[in-house]
């Protein structure tokens, strides 16, 4: 992984060449770590790992296979196989416990409404909702409402990037100019750097959140867009990390001019639709047409007010479009922990999940990242985590209203998503809490999570599937 390397107005020349040269050998190293999971060649049907037993196809074998293809990739081309059985849970891993958990947390609306899915080896343990969906017009939550996934929608533009990337419609060393010819930035030749890559991992050189503020006022996204122009850098383009969503979703952009549709329509058919996310969406006529969604809520004076959703984040679909139920979240965990290679190869799932560069300030971000996490980076689209000396490939979301958290532990081949229907930060704990218990890392039951729990008050009824099962169709009446 590479650091952030600052860049740094009036030092001497000779500092500044030592400085460029050290910013090359930084990007150097971060494609190091990317290239040797792709092709060389422009038809990176198939991305390599020495380790995955999946032979590379080369364009000499792209150009036999047979015609019958689906959604551009040869339909009786061998796949990759399917990962070998997960370990068994830990003795500690208790599903019901975790379902017991989060009921407490949406008691007297401590947060209205909860959505949570829990997957083990490739099968789901857990997909169902607590509380309600609207203090002001309650219904339950169940496991088919649909909440906003805020930043988790950055992994769904990770992987639809990474999808063009194995077809050989993209490189993750492609410029952003050979998509977008007229894109600025105000360094001269800075934007002619920016690639595929910097975009997903957050080097593109600006400061943190460029324009956010904007969006927040209602300015569109084509119109930031274009004032990146006039943004100071505060590195060159590949050369440190700042988180961004106005930036980020130029991904959408390139979507575009590689493929000549809509991110939108791309993501819902090479993505939710063969993944059997059914009630998954993009945008706000997404979410206000679901059978059933939760309604955000901010707090008021007399406790919750449910709102009206915003529309601003939904400007900038990449980084922060996508909305989904507990039932589609099950299966976006099982498809990013290697059990759907027909949709998302297991190699290229190995790239996105690789970080490319450092981002030590998580480690200090909350009790338990201080408590846990050895180390912190940035791939494309995820970011990921030493914690405990394990590897947690991980992201959070946040927009007026909703709170998400999405997990995997690759090893152990369990993935975990939470999304929640209130400005509330008391459910984030619960995470920890589950990767500590897969991990089988003692600690106390409720050391980050502040309720009052007795471990005995199971669910007196119970419809989530048992374990075992492909699907989930789960729902929970609040208690």
């Amino acid at each position: 992984m590479i650091g952030c390397t600052q860049h740094t107005q009036g030092q001497r020349p000779m500092k500044d060449d030592v400085n460029r040269r050290s910013r090359a050998k930084g990007r150097l190293a971060a494609l190091a770590l990317l290239l040797p999971l792709t092709l060389g060649s422009t038809a990176q049907t198939v991305l390599h790992l020495e380790e995955s037993g999946v032979a590379a196809a080369g364009p000499e074998q792209i150009a036999s296979l047979p015609e019958t293809v689906v959604d551009g990739v040869a339909a009786d081309f061998a796949p990759a196989p399917l990962p070998p059985a997960g370990p068994p849970l830990p003795a500690g891993f208790d599903v019901r416990m975790f379902e017991a958990m989060a009921q407490q947390v949406v008691v007297d609306q401590r947060v209205p409404g909860l959505a949570m899915a829990i997957v083990h080896d490739g099968k789901v343990l857990s997909a169902r909702g607590y509380g309600i969906t609207d203090v002001s017009d309650a219904e339950p939550v169940d496991s088919h409402t649909v909440f906003r996934l805020a930043s988790l929608s950055k992994g769904f533009a990770g992987t639809m990037a990474g999808l063009l990337v194995n077809e050989g419609a993209l490189r993750w060393d492609s410029r952003l100019t050979d998509y977008v010819p007229n894109f600025q930035l105000s360094r001269p030749g800075a934007a002619q750097q920016v690639t595929v890559a910097d975009i997903l991992s957050h080097r593109v050189g600006l400061s943190r959140n460029y324009y956010d503020r904007d969006l927040e006022r209602y300015v569109d996204y084509r119109t930031l867009s274009r004032k990146l122009a006039d943004a100071p850098l505060t590195c060159d383009p590949g050369t440190c990390y700042a988180y961004q969503n106005v930036a980020f979703s130029l991904i959408g952009d390139i979507v575009f001019a590689a493929t000549g549709d809509f991110y939108s329509q791309e993501v819902q058919r090479r993505l939710l639709k063969p993944l059997g996310m059914n009630d998954a969406s993009l945008g706000l006529e997404g979410i206000e047409s679901s059978a059933r969604w939760a309604k955000p809520h901010v707090r008021g004076r007399g406790g919750w007010v449910s709102v009206m959703p915003k529309p601003t984040y939904y400007e900038v679909a990449p980084a922060a479009g996508v909305n989904a139920s507990a039932s589609d979240m099950a299966q976006w965990l099982i498809a990013q922990s290697g059990h759907r290679p027909d949709v998302i190869p297991a190699p290229l799932l190995a790239t996105l999940h690789q970080p490319l560069v450092d981002t030590p300030y998580q480690t200090r971000s909350s009790a338990w990242r201080r408590a846990r996490l050895g180390s912190a980076g940035y791939g494309l689209g995820w970011r990921v985590y030493d914690y405990s000396g394990h590897r947690v490939v991980y992201h959070a979301g946040a927009v007026q209203g909703y709170r998400g958290m999405i997990a995997l532990l690759p090893d152990s081949d369990i993935g975990i998503a939470m999304m929640w229907n209130g400005e509330s930060a008391l459910p984030a704990g619960l995470l920890p809490t589950m990767l500590d218990r897969a991990l089988d890392i003692p600690s106390d039951l409720t050391a980050w999570i502040d309720i009052d729990f007795q471990q005995p008050t199971y669910y007196a009824e119970r419809d989530t599937p048992a374990a075992g099962s492909n699907a989930a169709a789960a729902t929970a009446a609040p208690r």
